[in-house]
């Protein structure tokens, strides 16, 4: 038994004492107060000691122009661990794809991203990861907007604070505002940085008409608009000297080439980054757009991201775990789109694994993380 042992541990010569039941050593604690000097610590002196950047001096780093260049920009996929929690070991492999195959820049936690089903904290962590890693060799735009315009303050900061780019704002939505209440928000916003703002009504149940847009184009840090009401309208913005991008990926061939749109900031990039680019940057290819409709037309079946990741988790690039409410594709759609693959050459998809039907209980749903 313990009691019974004699246990000793030397300290210092040939003074010894029990572990139980220790008591200090008079003789040693004397002379270890005689020998030991006690200095109060003192400031390393570093001659050129930097301040970090303040979030003014970051978000100065890019020029509006440098976003208004942009032509292939994808709206990146979230990936998850099976608790639920971001898999950024698969995210960075997709941010590597996506730079290899031409994207210019990413919108990081948009509705594509599910910026929605995130927290804040999560969601600036991931753009300033994100800057962290990859923001020299792509244009980071971090989803910092809210229909609450204080929220959509606080957002912007932290992420220009951490490095983002630009920003991607939306319209106020649900609690919908008057179009003298959305030119106050975007022009709140848009004092901040480089900023892209994003119509897309079927989601806001708002549309952000021209008149708006032409109000607010006078500040010099909107980069452009990324519009979802057809062709029509982005023609008319690109008549009025204002930058678009499609956010409709079935028309973003036409807008580019027809209609005088920058590019496009796109969901199917995540897939097929390569053709994507090429329909951005070498001209009118209609052969290839035909090619590519049957996997946009297949990807907003349903809303989006259901069909990406569905077909991510079935590219084997991801896992198949989806935070709720969004659930994978039916069978029937997964079998659909291993036929999409296979007609359009599985050499065009990211990954390198073989695509996969996956069973309904390979996919894994998460309701708490």
């Amino acid at each position: 038994m313990l009691s019974s042992m004699s246990m000793h541990c030397s300290f210092s010569g040939n003074d010894t004492f029990p572990i139980f039941g220790f008591k200090p050593l008079r003789s040693v604690a004397t002379k270890f107060q005689r020998t030991s000097v006690l200095k109060p610590p003192k400031a390393a002196l570093v001659s050129d000691f930097h301040i970090p950047m303040r979030s003014i001096e970051v978000k100065n780093r890019t020029s509006v122009d440098d976003i208004k260049g942009l032509r292939l920009i994808t709206a990146l996929k979230t990936p998850y661990l099976p608790d639920g929690r971001f898999d950024l070991e698969a995210y960075d492999a997709l941010m590597h794809l996506q730079i290899m195959n031409g994207a210019e820049g990413v919108i990081v936690g948009g509705t594509t991203g599910e910026g929605h089903l995130m927290s804040w904290d999560e969601h600036i962590m991931l753009i300033g990861h994100t800057v962290n890693c990859f923001g020299s060799s792509i244009k980071v735009i971090g989803n910092t907007g809210s229909n609450s315009t204080r929220e959509a303050i606080h957002a912007t900061e932290q992420g220009f604070a951490v490095g983002m780019h630009a920003a991607l704002h939306i319209n106020p939505y649900y609690g919908k505002t008057s179009l003298q209440g959305m030119i106050s928000h975007f022009e709140t916003v848009l004092s901040m940085g480089p900023t892209i703002i994003y119509n897309v009504p079927s989601r806001t149940g708002q549309d952000i008409p021209t008149s708006v847009v032409y109000q607010i184009s006078e500040n010099p840090n909107l980069a452009g608009v990324k519009e979802c009401m057809g062709n029509d309208r982005i023609k008319e913005y690109v008549d009025g000297g204002i930058v678009i991008w499609s956010g409709n990926d079935d028309e973003c061939h036409d807008a580019r080439w027809g209609y005088g749109a920058t590019g496009v900031i796109s969901v199917t990039s995540n897939l097929v980054p390569g053709l994507m680019h090429e329909l951005m940057f070498h001209g009118m290819n209609p052969s290839l757009n035909s090619k590519v409709m049957p996997l946009v037309k297949w990807l907003f079946c349903e809303p989006n991201p259901i069909g990406l990741n569905t077909a991510l988790a079935q590219l084997g690039v991801v896992r198949p775990v989806f935070r709720l409410p969004y659930v994978p594709l039916p069978v029937a759609k997964r079998v659909e789109f291993v036929g999409i693959v296979k007609a359009i050459g599985r050499e065009h998809f990211v990954g390198d694994k073989d695509v996969e039907v996956l069973d309904d209980d390979d996919f894994v749903l998460v309701g708490r993380y």
